[in-house]
């Protein structure tokens, strides 16, 4: 039998997690008071013709019982009960803006303010997550991509790695993501904008991709940068870093470092991290002309 615990920070995806897991034939359990956990998965065990895969929420709500986890999950294990724990998170930024829209009360935050509560539920947890088989970071993630993350793990059986990185590019006419861990500016790059074939194109076509690319300024980047990034994501993962925003910028967000993005994610696709490719502001310019 496959036992999953789904557990991390409050509104980083949990309810919708285990959601999918039970679309995937999995028999899930919410908040359950943790002493009763054992007991839950002897049950499963016990009724293994008729429940295969069994998924349980926990979280910040069974605060009291959190404090008793570390010595049950090691009782578990000593007594052969084999089980994967997923670990939802997302940064604290994030998650305010999440309970601001949906304007759901934090856990922890009674009356008090959302960020602390945030804060102290992070310390409360950091115990689990450092147990963790599987670490999401959900900050930049849509439904869609939460659940071909969640099918590659429980559905498809893919290996998972923890880290994630998002390589973003943008224009800075349009201001410089707030999200961004790493920016580099390519605006020293050959521009295609001043080309007229090549100016209603994208750095996702060819012709501009080839156009950046041929000047020796772009391969050189392009080579110093992959080396760069391949050398500080180890270093960021020793020191407790899950996920990595990679942000480049030139004038429009168009052609430049829409070409550098897609360059640098064809070289991180051979190292064994996540990747995930956005171009935020590859159709601002077409908007604005047509308003």
């Amino acid at each position: 039998m496959r036992f999953v615990i789904v557990t991390g920070m409050s509104g980083a995806g949990k309810s919708s997690v285990l959601k999918m897991l039970e679309d995937m034939g999995y028999f899930c359990v919410d908040n359950l008071p943790v002493r009763l956990i054992p007991k839950l998965t002897k049950i499963a065990i016990e009724e293994s013709d008729s429940i295969d895969r069994a998924a349980l929420g926990i979280d910040i709500r069974n605060l009291q019982g959190l404090s008793e986890l570390d010595d049950i999950l090691d009782a578990m294990k000593e007594a052969g009960y084999r089980y994967e724990i997923l670990f939802l998170d997302a940064d604290s930024n994030v998650l305010i803006k999440r309970y601001k829209e949906t304007r759901r009360n934090h856990p922890l935050a009674l009356q008090g303010r959302v960020d602390k509560a945030i804060e102290a539920e992070r310390e409360e947890l950091a115990f689990i997550k450092k147990r963790a088989d599987y670490i999401m970071d959900t900050s930049h993630m849509l439904v869609r991509e939460l659940k071909h993350e969640i099918d590659r793990i429980f559905l498809d059986n893919d290996e998972y790695e923890n880290f994630f990185v998002t390589i973003l590019s943008f224009g800075f006419k349009y201001g410089i993501p707030e999200d961004s861990d790493l920016v580099f500016d390519v605006r020293f790059l050959p521009n295609p904008y001043y080309i007229p074939e090549l100016k209603p194109l994208t750095g996702n076509d060819h012709e501009v991709y080839d156009y950046v690319m041929e000047s020796e300024q772009a391969r050189i980047f392009d080579k110093k940068l992959f080396e760069m990034i391949s050398f500080l994501i180890p270093n960021y993962i020793t020191e407790g870093k899950n996920q990595l925003v990679i942000s480049i910028g030139c004038t429009g967000g168009k052609h430049r470092s829409v070409t550098i993005a897609n360059a640098l994610a064809k070289h991180m696709k051979q190292l064994p991290y996540s990747i995930k490719v956005e171009h935020r502001d590859i159709d601002k310019d077409a908007v604005t002309k047509g308003e």
